[in-house]
């Protein structure tokens, strides 16, 4: 594994639904008992080399993210693109627009766990699937890609 950071790229990249997806697996969900009507939920998010999402939001969620390996570009609203590494995080505020979510190298696996602060309401409506909302210029991509990824089965 490469322990050297990479570089900003000096161009922001544009979504490419051919980049592979990031696997994600549910960790934990529990209500948060002093916090009445909010439950907290952690994923285990995996980026294969190469990997990227579309623009996304997390409605209603606070997230906070932890980056066990490899290295992520991120960018949120109108801030800077910024590469996190091993045992950095970064947050998003609720209303967050996430633009940018990228494994940074093409050769090596990127993970995090991420932990969403969200609406239990949210959660027993849209499971975990619905606390990642694709923007909806990207959604028809993101669905034809998954509809080739599973050989047309639904």
């Amino acid at each position: 594994m490469s322990s050297s950071r990479p570089q900003v790229p000096a161009v922001e990249p544009t979504y490419d639904p051919t980049r592979p997806f990031p696997n994600i697996r549910p960790l934990y969900q529990h209500p948060i008992p002093n916090c009445p009507g909010k439950t907290i939920v952690a994923l285990h998010v995996t980026f294969p080399p190469n990997s990227a999402t579309p623009p996304h939001t997390h409605p209603g969620a606070f997230v906070i993210v932890n980056l066990v390996s490899g290295y992520v570009l991120n960018k949120m609203n109108n801030d800077q693109m910024q590469i996190y590494g091993p045992g950095e995080t970064f947050h998003e505020n609720p209303g967050c627009r996430h633009w940018i979510s990228d494994n940074a190298s093409a050769t090596e696996e990127a993970t995090f766990v991420a932990t969403f602060i969200v609406d239990t309401k949210a959660v027993e409506e849209g499971g975990v699937e619905g606390l990642v909302v694709i923007d909806e210029e990207y959604r028809e991509m993101v669905k034809q890609k998954s509809f080739e990824k599973t050989d047309g089965e639904i």
